[in-house]
């Protein structure tokens, strides 16, 4: 995804230092500069995701499910840390993804990972303590389930869930197994994030009642294209899965499936899960809403290969009275308070612009007075390597939560999925949180859950009714 900025403003897309790390980066390096945002954060009184103590070391046996995408980001950050851990496993239905893995790998460790098509291979080993999951959407539970079930401990990239009843199922799997669970939601362990934390929780701004997310970035109609045969080597029947059968189509694979309700959740469950997450995680409830509506449509993508809207605005209403309002847009080269993604949080004494760039800005009082902003030592931080240190030391310490574990993963994916059935339905919904479902909308509840194409569907332990 394209990341534009406004020229006039002063937060600018820092680098990021993980995809900038040189070969020669080794742990040592990381630690030392861990240890200084450390100091800077906890001079600022906020205990943050740099300032938690470190386990006594493990060597993490990994399976690697998905080699596309994202997973090249964490593989080659594991690499140049020089984390305690051993890639056991590459799993991709693509041979090409997992050569390039590979690469990546090289002669960090002495015996190379074994590779498979099938991720039944990985979850089979009684040798490999957990996995990364970075599939297409569809896949995530029926694999992540499965594994919590074989005992495996489960970094999946967000969403956690294709759809909102596989939540529920994946909260109570890594209860039942006694399993730690991670979504890919980095923010939530960023120093950014611990120093806005403290400046919400301070009360400078009061009390957040209303939270704002977006995606504003810019667009471009891509074509339909015809069928066509898929890769040499690739399974395509494997790589659909539970997904309906269809001809293969280039636009339907690799990268562009997110455009796609088969596979995926549209932009709002692409980049905007992030900034939804984080939204919900401004607002300071653990609620579900109890009442959603949407509207968007095709804006300039005429002709657009996808399944998605160009544009949408969805509302959400808590029972506690707060909102939350997401926003996408595809026009927008400026992005909105100079973030192409980002998050206003509204509070009664003031406002915070906070964006997962790694950076925030609070205005205070009648006039919006400037107040704190993240600071010059930590600024463009965005968690990745923290992330996943938070699992790495859950999964060797047997800490029972991370701070993106299954529920709250699960609270925030639903409002993806609650916004999606709001604009699929053109309705405004209702929803009883006890009974998990939406009150007088039969049409809506057929969304929370979905047909699952066999043998590829859930375990049978964990079945969607």
């Amino acid at each position: 995804m394209g990341c534009h900025y406004s020229t006039n403003h002063r937060h600018r897309k820092a680098p990021d230092k993980e995809l900038n790390m040189t070969d020669s980066t080794n742990r040592r390096a990381f630690l030392q500069q861990t240890a200084a945002t450390t100091t800077a954060v906890a001079a600022s009184g906020i205990v943050g995701a740099h300032a938690a103590p470190k386990s006594t070391p493990k060597t993490v046996r990994l399976g690697i499910i998905g080699c596309g995408g994202i997973m090249g980001h964490h593989v080659r950050g594991l690499v140049q840390r020089r984390e305690d851990v051993h890639f056991s496993w590459l799993c991709d239905v693509d041979p090409a993804q997992i050569r390039a893995k590979q690469a990546i790998i090289g002669n960090f460790q002495a015996t190379p990972a074994r590779q498979t098509k099938k991720f039944e291979d990985v979850l089979g080993d009684a040798k490999v303590d957990a996995v990364i999951i970075a599939t297409p959407h569809h896949w995530h539970a029926p694999i992540a389930l499965p594994a919590l079930a074989e005992g495996k401990d489960v970094y999946v990239e967000k969403p956690l869930s294709h759809v909102f009843n596989e939540g529920p199922l994946m909260i109570d799997a890594a209860k039942r197994y006694g399993r730690v669970v991670q979504q890919g939601s980095q923010m939530r362990s960023c120093a950014v994030t611990a120093k806005a934390e403290g400046i919400i929780k301070s009360g400078m701004i009061g009390e957040v009642m209303v939270s704002r997310a977006w995606t504003a970035e810019t667009r471009g109609v891509v074509k339909p294209v015809p069928d066509s045969r898929p890769p040499a080597g690739v399974d395509y029947e494997r790589w659909l899965g539970p997904a309906p059968s269809r001809a293969f189509n280039p636009h339907r694979f690799h990268v562009s499936w997110r455009r796609f309700k088969d596979y995926a959740n549209g932009e709002i469950g692409d980049d905007g899960i992030h900034d939804i997450d984080m939204a919900r995680w401004g607002l300071g409830n653990d609620l579900l809403p109890s009442k959603v509506s949407a509207g968007g449509g095709r804006m300039i993508l005429h002709g657009h290969s996808s399944d998605y809207p160009d544009n949408m605005v969805v509302r959400y209403e808590f029972p506690d009275g707060k909102v939350m309002v997401y926003e996408n847009y595809p026009f927008t080269a400026y992005g909105m308070h100079g973030f192409d993604n980002g998050n206003v949080f509204y509070g009664t004494k003031g406002y915070m612009i906070f964006s997962r760039r790694g950076a925030f800005s609070t205005f205070l009082g009648p006039k919006g007075k400037p107040g704190p902003t993240e600071g010059r030592e930590i600024r463009g931080q965005r968690g990745y390597a923290e992330h996943m240190d938070d699992f790495l030391t859950a999964v060797r310490t047997r800490r029972s939560t991370t701070r993106a574990n299954a529920r709250t993963a699960h609270l925030s994916c639903a409002l993806v999925h609650f916004g999606n059935i709001s604009y699929d339905t053109n309705s405004t919904l209702n929803f009883d949180a006890k009974a998990g479902r939406f009150i007088g909308n039969p049409d809506a509840d057929k969304l929370l859950g979905k047909s699952y194409r066999e043998p590829y569907g859930l375990p049978r332990l964990a079945k969607v009714d």
